[in-house]
């Protein structure tokens, strides 16, 4: 059974992605692209509109991605298949998990 691919209604990026080729693509494929402008880009096209409460959960996966690589194993990638990576996503998730369930006493 195969399902129809779907796209994303907005794009989050730093404004190390804030490129008209970049924003053209977004355009083409009717993605709403939430990449701030760099300070130079305002002078020559002008103040671009884009929503601050979408992008803060931007702040979200970037926290969840740097915690994921404190797993010295998942910031190399030692992992060369996809399903063996994900396995070692969900197993650092679990430790995460039990960690907060049970936190160790050190006092």
């Amino acid at each position: 059974m195969c399902s129809k691919r779907r796209r994303p209604l907005w794009i989050l990026g730093d404004k190390g992605y804030s490129y008209p080729r970049v924003r053209r693509w977004c355009e083409r494929r009717r993605i709403w692209d939430v990449i701030p402008q760099r300070s130079d880009q305002r002078e020559r096209e002008g103040r671009r509109v884009f929503s601050k409460a979408i992008y803060k959960g931007r702040n979200v996966v970037e926290r969840c991605v740097g915690w994921l690589k404190h797993n010295r194993r998942l910031g190399t990638r030692y992992e060369k298949l996809a399903t063996h990576y994900l396995a070692m996503v969900r197993l650092a998730l679990i430790s995460r998990y039990l960690r907060l369930l049970e936190p160790s006493d050190t006092t």
